[in-house]
């Protein structure tokens, strides 16, 4: 039985459970698929569609609405709502992590249109509750590989009972993918634990790696929480240059879709205490890269982060990652 995880996303599962299954054992998406026998997907964040993507095949048009260098936490989706509401299938993140969308997928959700949070089957007991964000769990699920494939399977899950005369072939993708994850993940636990332990401190703009730190052994501290939509004050940064200075760390890292003003002056407050520290490269937490690019996809945002992260503190990671497609990673950033 699906999880819900907040009052907004059981509305949404039980108007999906209500109005998905076709009748006389026909699947909803026979009735609804276009010319071409496929039907059409919307899904929020980069790291969401490419798991509807890689399941859906071309069983389905998925179109994905936050793009490189967005941020979730604060998008809004106003002129999108007419994707939203012709789509057959809606996917997002949940967890809160659209929090500003809210109202829009609530809407959608009682035109009976089927709309699930791909995070909704994680046990409540995997999920972390950061201090600063009581009442709500951090939604940065992604960042453990192992937890987000059990989006991936969720995924097959919901495709399966909207198209149930295809479910077999989306469970098969699912675990295909699966196993390219699972491979994944034993690089990024490889390469992170060959960074030295006096060096294993990964420190970026906001708090979207506590799930990577606790999967992967590297202690994570960060300048704003876990939403974007909270500010920084000059205590949590003073906080922060105290740490560095402290741990004697050499490197930083800023994030593709969080500005970099909190990080630079954090640089210079450890400057004016006489510890120079670099920035190690630019981190995706809640955007990928540009579509159609190695890091535009899920296993391709992994592997840059896990690949720069260990280089850039003196760890051992190929240049070319974990596939041997990233871009020179200490060419672009300097990372030493």
């Amino acid at each position: 039985m699906l999880r819900s995880l907040s009052a907004c996303q059981c509305a949404m599962t039980l108007l999906f459970l209500a109005g998905c299954g076709g009748s006389d054992g026909q699947s909803s998406a026979n009735s609804r698929s276009g010319k071409d026998g496929t039907y059409t997907v919307v899904t929020t964040c980069g790291m969401v569609t490419d798991i509807v993507r890689m399941v859906a095949g071309e069983r389905a048009e998925v179109t994905g609405l936050i793009g490189e260098g967005v941020d979730p936490h604060l998008y809004r989706a106003t002129n999108d709502m007419q994707k939203l509401l012709a789509a057959d299938v809606v996917f997002y993140s949940g967890l809160h992590l659209e929090g500003r969308m809210a109202d829009d997928l609530t809407k959608i959700g009682r035109k009976g249109n089927p709309v699930y949070a791909v995070t909704e089957e994680i046990d409540e007991s995997y999920l972390r509750e950061p201090p600063e964000f009581e009442g709500h769990y951090d939604p940065h699920v992604w960042m453990d590989v192992k937890a987000w494939m059990q989006c991936v399977q969720f995924v097959a899950h919901a495709l399966g009972e909207f198209d149930s005369a295809n479910a077999a072939e989306y469970q098969q993708r699912a675990d295909s993918y699966c196993e390219d994850l699972e491979r994944l993940d034993q690089y990024v636990s490889q390469v992170i634990s060959t960074i030295p332990v006096e060096q294993r401190v990964l420190i970026t703009a906001h708090d979207a790696f506590g799930y990577f730190s606790r999967a992967y052994d590297i202690p994570v501290l960060s300048v704003q929480g876990v939403s974007t939509a909270s500010a920084a004050g000059i205590s949590d940064i003073n906080s922060l240059v105290n740490e560095i200075v402290q741990k004697k760390v050499k490197a930083i890292f800023v994030e593709s879709s969080v500005p970099e003003k909190n990080i630079r002056a954090v640089i210079e407050g450890a400057a004016a205490q006489g510890w120079s520290v670099t920035v190690g490269g630019e981190l995706y937490s809640d955007a990928m890269g540009a579509a159609g690019t190695y890091t535009g996809t899920y296993i391709g945002m992994i592997d840059h982060n896990a690949t720069t992260i260990a280089r850039a503190l003196g760890g051992e990671a190929p240049a070319g990652g974990f596939q041997a497609k990233l871009e020179s990673v200490d060419a672009e950033h300097g990372a030493s």
